[in-house]
């Protein structure tokens, strides 16, 4: 994988990550409702965390309950994730806080449409948290970012009995998610990625966009072909290798009059597709079959399936490197390169 690529992937997962956290204030922290209550619940938090006799007395109740003693979680303006975890921890102890307000003062509490309120957007976020730690993951890779927002956008257009309060807010998470992320399905990485991820290949990829994808990869694998046969001429050796070499790259960089009549006829004929080239095949009859279960690692279908499809083995070996790093979700923007060149290393010997 080259350097190029490498800084594109981890600018990519950086990119989506903010892009993230930009659609959920848009489209529901900065609701007014929603702030609301996340106002009552960080004075509520604040209260237990400086208050230790506050605390003391918590941890009394929580024992009435037989619970073990836990913490709210504090939350983080800047990552909404945290504002997610602070809202489930205050709901986990719905029944310890409306036996904590019988006896003591707490600086602001919950109303019953509120707590129902909080029940509901943490049903709306949910699915943000599970991309959120999917994308931080070890074994992500650029391949996932179509699939997930492909799949973000269509639950979210559908209703759900959890929509009650909170359907304005539904409407406009789907509108920032639809802005923010208006141009990924258009970049090159990101659907020539997806395709070689014998998971999703262009399952996932928008009919009318289908076609235009298909020619992203096929240009790939005629970029790969004239690059594997120079380094065959040069390993057998000799000064007449070399030159051989240096003319067979020139007359890849150097487009041909043949190739003008071949662009013209496409461009007016864009059914009329070349089948015949030995690359153009293997994607046909890799298309053609089903993708494999979500669940399975795509680096070992490749190394099983190499000899099949060997120059989609190659592009794939390029593209479905990790392009995140393996933290938690908690440290998501934190992308360092050390440990995906780690990844890399781990899982390269898949496809020897």
């Amino acid at each position: 994988m080259t350097r190029a690529m490498e800084d594109s992937d981890l600018k990519g997962i950086r990119c989506m990550a903010h892009t993230l956290q930009i659609a959920v204030h848009e489209g529901v922290l900065s609701q007014r409702s929603i702030a609301d209550i996340i106002a009552t619940g960080r004075k509520i938090v604040g209260h237990f965390k400086h208050s230790p006799l506050a605390y003391s007395r918590l941890q009394s109740v929580q024992e009435q309950f037989e619970m073990p003693p836990k913490r709210f979680q504090q939350d983080v303006s800047t990552r909404w994730n945290s504002t997610y975890y602070m809202l489930e921890s205050l709901f986990s102890q719905k029944r310890v806080l409306a036996a904590y307000v019988a006896d003591y003062d707490l600086p602001s509490t919950f109303t019953s449409y509120q707590w129902l309120l909080i029940v509901n957007t943490l049903s709306l976020l949910a699915p943000f948290e599970q991309i959120t730690k999917k994308i931080s993951s070890s074994d992500a890779s650029a391949a996932d970012v179509i699939p997930l927002l492909a799949a973000l956008k269509r639950l979210l257009s559908k209703e759900a009995e959890t929509d009650h309060g909170v359907k304005t807010t539904k409407s406009a998470l789907l509108e920032a998610v639809n802005k923010r992320f208006s141009q990924a399905d258009s970049e090159p990485l990101f659907c020539i990625a997806t395709v070689l991820d014998p998971r999703y290949k262009d399952h996932y990829i928008d009919v009318e966009k289908k076609q235009r994808v298909r020619e992203m990869v096929q240009a790939e694998l005629d970029l790969l072909k004239p690059l594997g046969d120079s380094e065959v001429t040069h390993r057998e050796g000799g000064e007449g290798a070399e030159k051989k070499r240096i003319r067979t790259t020139e007359a890849v960089r150097v487009p041909s009059l043949s190739d003008m009549f071949e662009e013209i006829l496409q461009e007016n004929n864009p059914d009329a597709r070349q089948t015949t080239s030995a690359t153009a095949q293997q994607l046909d009859s890799y298309l053609s079959e089903v993708p494999v279960p979500r669940s399975d690692n795509p680096l070992t279908y490749w190394r099983t399936n190499q000899g099949r499809f060997p120059d989609l083995a190659q592009m794939a070996r390029r593209y479905l490197a990790a392009p995140c790093t393996s933290t938690d979700s908690e440290r998501l923007l934190s992308c360092d390169k050390a440990e995906k060149l780690l990844f890399i290393k781990k899982n390269l010997p898949l496809f020897l």
